[in-house]
C-alpha cells in the first residue's frame, strides 16, 4: 500500500547542463516530504486538490532556478508516500520522512482527520505544519498547543454558518421554504460541521425534518436520498467527502429530489463534479469557491492546466499552492533551512499568494471563501467570512435536468 516516488521537477536544460558538466555545476536541493492519499477513500480528492498543486509549485520553483536561500538558488525535490487514507500509515510515513529520509521540510497531509492525527509527530520533529486541507473549530486551540501549525482553510463554525446564511437568504427571498434535510459523513470533518450546522440552522429558524450520518466507506446513497425525500424538505445539506458528494448527487438526480437548495461538501468545487453531472450541477451549492473573475485566479487556472494537464478545483487547490508559496518566501526571508526560524518567519510575515496577500492572525488565516455554487458552468463564490471578499448572489436550484 505504500509507494515512494522521488519527484524531481528540473527543467531539461538544467538537467542537460549538469550532465555535460559532469556534476561540476550541480545545484544543491531542498528536500520536501509529502504523505497523502494515493489510494483509499480520499485518494480522488487528493488527486485533484493536493498532488497537482505540489507538482505545479515544484515545476514553478525549479523553472525559476530554485529557492533563494541566502543568495544561493536551491532546487526542490519531493519524496512522496501514500498513506492510503489511513491515520496510522500517515504517522509512520511522517516518521520515516523525518528520521530515514531526513527531509528538510514537510508538506502537510491531506484531510482534516489525518492532519490532526499527524500534528503531534510533526511538532515533535520541529517542522512547520501548514495544515491547509483541514477544516476544524479547534484551530485556535491547536495553534496554541502546536505553535508550528498554521491553519488556512477555515473553521467548521464559519463554514457551516455561512452555508446557513446563504440558505436563509434564499428562504427570506421566497425562493425556498423552511424544511431542511441534514446528513454528514461520520468522521472528524463531517461530525464537526454537523455539530456546528445543526444549531446554526435551528437558530436561523429552519426546521430539520431529516437527519442522519453515515460511515466514510458508504457506497450506496439511495436509502439516504429516499429517506430525505420522504421527509419533504425544501433544502438538502450534506457535509460530505468526495465519494459521498458524487454519490449523493447521483442519487438525488435519479430520484429527482425536489428541493430548491442542494448543498454538498468536499468535491462540489471539483471540475469533475460538473463533468459528472452536467446540467444537473446547475444551482448546486457546496464548500469552497474562489473569485473566478479575479485575473490572478484566471491565470492560475490556465497555468495549472498547462503544466499538470488538469483543471484545479475551485477551493482548496489554490490554497495548497499558496501554503507552498508561504513556505518558499519564509525560507528566502530567513536565508537558511533552519526550521524554527522558518516557523517564526511565517508567524510574523506577510506573503504574496495566488489567494491574495496573507498575514497569519494567531497562526490562522481568518478571511476566506466558504460557500460556492455552480452557475452557468462556473463554481462561483456566494459566501465568505469577510465583506472584503467579493461574492455573487446565490440562485435557487430549479430541477435536475
Amino acid at each position: 500500500m505504500k509507494r515512494r516516488n522521488l519527484l524531481k521537477t528540473i527543467t531539461a536544460a538544467t538537467l542537460a547542463s549538469a550532465v555535460l558538466a559532469g556534476g561540476a555545476y550541480a545545484q544543491e536541493t531542498i528536500t520536501f516530504g509529502a504523505s497523502a492519499p494515493k489510494t483509499g477513500p480520499l485518494a480522488g480528492g487528493a488527486a485533484v486538490t493536493h498532488w497537482p498543486a505540489i507538482q505545479l509549485w515544484v515545476n514553478d520553483v525549479n523553472e525559476r532556478g530554485g529557492i533563494d536561500v541566502g543568495g544561493t538558488k536551491m532546487l526542490v525535490e519531493v519524496i512522496e508516500y501514500d498513506d492510503a487514507t489511513n491515520n496510522e500509515n500517515a504517522i509512520r510515513n511522517i516518521q520515516r520522512l523525518a528520521t530515514v529520509d531526513e527531509v528538510d521540510f514537510l508538506i502537510a497531509p491531506y484531510g482534516t482527520g489525518i492532519n490532526l492525527a499527524t500534528a503531534p509527530i510533526i511538532a515533535q520533529y520541529g517542522y512547520p505544519h501548514l495544515a491547509v486541507t483541514a477544516v476544524t473549530d479547534g484551530v485556535d486551540e491547536f495553534a496554541e498547543r502546536w505553535p508550528n501549525t498554521f491553519w488556512t482553510l477555515g473553521t467548521s463554525r464559519d463554514t457551516a454558518s455561512n452555508a446557513v446564511d446563504v440558505l436563509a437568504g434564499l428562504r427570506d427571498s421566497g425562493a425556498i421554504g423552511n424544511r431542511v434535510a441534514l446528513v454528514n459523513v461520520a468522521d472528524a470533518f463531517g461530525i464537526e460541521l454537523a455539530n456546528a450546522g445543526k444549531p446554526a440552522l435551528e437558530e436561523a429558524g429552519f426546521e430539520i425534518v431529516y437527519e442522519t450520518s453515515y460511515p466514510p466507506t458508504t457506497q450506496d446513497f439511495a436509502p439516504i436520498i429516499s429517506a430525505a425525500a420522504a421527509a419533504d424538505p425544501d433544502a438538502f445539506v450534506a457535509f460530505s467527502y468526495p465519494p459521498d458528494t458524487f454519490g449523493l448527487t447521483a442519487q438525488a438526480t435519479i430520484a429527482n429530489l425536489d428541493v430548491g437548495a442542494f448543498y454538498t461538501g468536499v468535491a462540489t468545487a471539483f471540475p469533475g463534479y460538473l463533468g459528472a453531472n452536467g446540467a444537473a450541477a446547475q444551482g448546486v451549492l457546496g464548500i469552497g469557491g474562489v473569485n473566478i473573475n479575479d485575473p490572478g485566479m484566471v491565470d492560475y487556472i490556465a497555468h495549472h492546466e498547462e503544466v499538470t494537464g488538469a483543471t484545479p478545483d475551485y477551493w482548496a487547490n489554490p490554497v495548497v499552492y499558496s501554503t507552498l508559496q508561504v513556505m518558499e518566501q519564509a525560507i528566502t526571508q530567513v536565508g537558511s533551512l533552519d526550521r524554527q526560524a522558518v516557523i517564526d518567519a511565517i508567524h510574523n510575515g506577510t506573503f504574496d499568494t495566488v489567494m491574495g496577500e496573507w498575514t497569519f492572525d494567531g497562526n490562522i488565516i481568518r478571511d476566506y471563501y466558504t460557500v460556492g455554487q455552480w452557475q452557468d458552468g462556473k463554481f462561483v463564490a456566494v459566501g465568505a467570512t469577510s465583506p472584503d471578499l467579493p461574492v455573487s448572489e446565490a440562485v435557487v436550484k430549479e430541477g435536475w435536468e
